[in-house]
C-alpha cells in the first residue's frame, strides 16, 4: 500500500511539474507574442508620423493626385480604429498600397526627386519599410514557436485547457500582390 501510494504521488507530481511548466511556457511565448506585436506597431507608428510630412511636401508640388492623399488619410483612419491584429494587418496593407501610389507619383516628377526634403523623407520611409519587414517576419517567426507549442505534446493537452489558441500570422491581403496604378498623365 505504501508503494502504492509513493508511484502515485510520484505521477501526481510529475504531472504536477509537467502542467506548471507547460503553463508557464504558454504564458512566456504569449507575451512574446504580444511584445513583438507591440514592436510591429511601433514601426507602423513611425511610418505613420513621416507620411504626413511626405503628403505635404508632395502635395506642394502636385495637386491632381488628391485621390492618393484620400487613400493615405483613410487607410490611418482606419488602422486607429482597428481591434484586433488583423483588422490592424489589413488597414497597414491598404496603407501600403496607398503609399505605394505615392511613390509612384514622386518618381516620376523631377522636381520631386530633386526636392531634399522630399529625398530625406523618402530615405527615411524606405528604412522603415525594411524595419517594418524585419518586424513582422520575427513576429511571424515568434508566433510559429507559440503554436507549435499548442500542438505539441505536453503542452498542447493544456494549452486548451488554460484557453491558449492558434494566434494567426501576419499576412500581406491580396492587394499587396498588384502593382499600384497611378495616372499621371492627368498634368
Amino acid at each position: 500500500m505504501n508503494k502504492l501510494l509513493l508511484i502515485s504521488g510520484g505521477v501526481i507530481l510529475i504531472l504536477g511539474i509537467v502542467l506548471v511548466g507547460s503553463y508557464n511556457n504558454l504564458i512566456s511565448k504569449g507575451q512574446a507574442v504580444e511584445s513583438q506585436w507591440a514592436q510591429v506597431e511601433t514601426q507602423y507608428q513611425r511610418r505613420f508620423d513621416l507620411i504626413p510630412n511626405l503628403v505635404k511636401s508632395v502635395e506642394g508640388a502636385q495637386t491632381q493626385e488628391r485621390a492618393v492623399f484620400g487613400e493615405i488619410a483613410n487607410a490611418r483612419a482606419n488602422y486607429s480604429g482597428a481591434k484586433s491584429v488583423d483588422d490592424k494587418a489589413k488597414a497597414a496593407s491598404q496603407l501600403e498600397s496607398a503609399l505605394s501610389r505615392l511613390l509612384v507619383i514622386v518618381e516620376s516628377y523631377p522636381q520631386l526627386q530633386s526636392n531634399s526634403t522630399v529625398q530625406q523623407l523618402m530615405d527615411e520611409l524606405s528604412g522603415t519599410e525594411n524595419r517594418i519587414s524585419v518586424e513582422r517576419r520575427r513576429y511571424n517567426d515568434t508566433v510559429k514557436d507559440y503554436n507549435l507549442s499548442t500542438k505539441t505534446l505536453p503542452s498542447a493537452l493544456f494549452a486548451s485547457l488554460f484557453g491558449y489558441r492558434e494566434k494567426a500570422y501576419f499576412q500581406a491581403t491580396e492587394q499587396a500582390a498588384k502593382a499600384p496604378e497611378v495616372n499621371i498623365n492627368s498634368k
